[in-house]
This record gives structure tokens, C-alpha cells and sequence, in this order.
């Protein structure tokens, strides 16, 4: 049913398939938090600050066209990483499928399970954060069709 974000899915497992151990998987994720484009100061705002993260990350949302994108920034390389791999994924998808299409790579690739608990907690509430956004655009989508 959502064969982008599944499709989106099997990349980023792709380039972590090189990975051997758990800190080749930190440099990956690093590498992507460096990739990231900077966020504009105009929406490092507060309230796109996420809660529940140990680093000060900013992840803004909008729907063009009918699709989510997202950006994020944080103060903290491994955190931009974090949200990196899952705006690599969400990033481009519909508020539907954000909020329908499970993160199951990241249990596949070992990544919650590879970082300390509040890091954990930080990629946790990045997602979570993501799928609130994407309910909101989603609800204001149907009831003004």
C-alpha cells in the first residue's frame, strides 16, 4: 500500500549494509546528520523543538502537494543522523503514509537497539513527532475536502 516508503525503507537499509559492527552504524548515521541541509532561522522556533530528545533537534513539517517534507537540524551530529534516517524515509510520503507505513527498518537494522536509551528515546520522539505532524495536515486534509 505504500510501496515508496517501503521502497525508501530498503535504501537507507542498503547503506547500512556495508556496516560491520555497531560503531561503522554511528558513522553512518553521522554521515547522514553532516548531509543534512541547515535549517533556515526563520523554523528554528520553539515549538519545533523536539521533546524527549537529550539535544536541542528542530524538525519543521509542511505538506506540498500532497506530500510531507521535513527538515530537521540539532546541536548534536548523532541526533541530526537520527533524524536524518527517518526524513530519508518520510520525507517526499503522504500524512497517510507517514502515519501508516512502521519504521521496521530501523528494528532491522539494529539501530534503536545500538544506541543508549535517551538516544533511543530521542529517535523515538522524532518519529512520533513526525506522525503528529503528519495527523494534524492529514485531519485538516479531510475536513476541508
Amino acid at each position: 500500500m505504500f510501496e515508496s516508503c517501503v521502497e525508501k525503507q530498503r535504501q537507507v537499509k542498503a547503506l547500512f549494509a556495508q556496516c560491520r559492527d555497531e560503531e561503522q552504524k554511528y558513522q553512518q548515521i553521522i554521515s547522514m546528520g553532516r548531509a543534512l541541509p541547515h535549517l533556515p532561522s526563520a523554523e528554528k522556533l520553539p515549538q519545533n523543538i523536539v521533546q524527549g530528545c537529550q539535544s536541542t533537534v528542530y524538525l519543521s513539517s509542511k505538506l506540498v502537494d500532497g506530500s510531507m517534507l521535513f527538515a530537521a537540524e540539532s546541536d548534536a551530529l548523532i541526533s541530526s543522523g537520527l533524524a536524518a534516517v527517518l526524513i530519508k524515509v518520510y520525507s517526499g510520503e503522504s500524512p497517510e503514509a507517514v502515519l501508516k507505513c512502521p519504521p521496521d527498518y530501523l528494528e532491522e537494522l539494529g539501530i534503536g537497539a545500538s544506541l543508549t536509551p535517551g538516544r533511543a528515546n530521542g529517535l523515538y520522539s522524532i518519529h512520533l513527532r513526525m506522525k503528529q505532524e503528519a495527523l494534524k495536515l492529514y485531519i485538516k486534509h479531510t475536513m476541508s475536502s
